[in-house]
């Protein structure tokens, strides 16, 4: 069992913390974090500047401490919440799919997660070593309520710093600039 789980902890984590670079640092083919920026911006999750450097670093730092099995259920949390959000703003309107572009892959990585987090990182873990593993049904509660809590907060945040309705938003090169109403928060 304990290869399994270093198995399923370095593909999952390390697929995330690849997903995670290429929003980051535009790592293997990604936009970067101006690209994610805009790609922010255009669903709705503001400040785009903030949400892509928070989605970029969950990403990240979630799938790197699922893959080491250092700090559990901290990553499985991580990768959760981002996976909740990503739901939430572009896959539930397509259903369930991947192939038309549903949430397929999301609720599958949000799962794994909540499956590592239970079963605890194992003895082949930084936690292992350090003899700091945490497991059972606390350890997935505390991934599933940390993640959906957190991705709860970045869709608030989102919701209350939205550009007003009449903002009048320009674009000028790679970055959109958008004159907010007075009295409205800026974004």
């Amino acid at each position: 069992m304990a290869i399994g789980r270093l198995v399923l902890r370095a593909t999952v984590g390390g697929l995330m913390l690849g997903h995670g670079l290429q929003k980051l640092t535009g790592s293997f083919g990604g936009a970067g974090l101006e690209g994610t920026e805009q790609m922010m911006g255009s669903i709705g999750m503001h400040p785009a500047r903030h949400q892509a450097r928070a989605a970029a670093l969950s990403e990240t730092l979630g799938g790197a401490l699922t893959a080491a099995g250092f700090l559990s259920p901290l990553g499985p949390a991580m990768i959760s919440g981002t996976m909740a959000v990503a739901i939430k703003k572009v896959h539930l309107k397509n259903g369930v799919w991947v192939t038309g572009g549903g949430y397929e892959y999301n609720l599958l990585l949000i799962a794994a997660s909540v499956a590592l987090a239970e079963s605890g990182p194992g003895i082949l873990s930084l936690d292992g070593i350090l003899r700091r593993q945490r497991s059972g049904l606390g350890a997935a509660l505390f991934a599933l309520g940390l993640g959906a809590g957190a991705a709860a907060v970045a869709l608030a945040v989102a919701e209350k710093v939205a550009p007003g309705e009449g903002a009048a938003t320009e674009v000028t090169g790679t970055e959109a600039v958008t004159e907010v109403p007075a009295g409205a928060p800026p974004a």
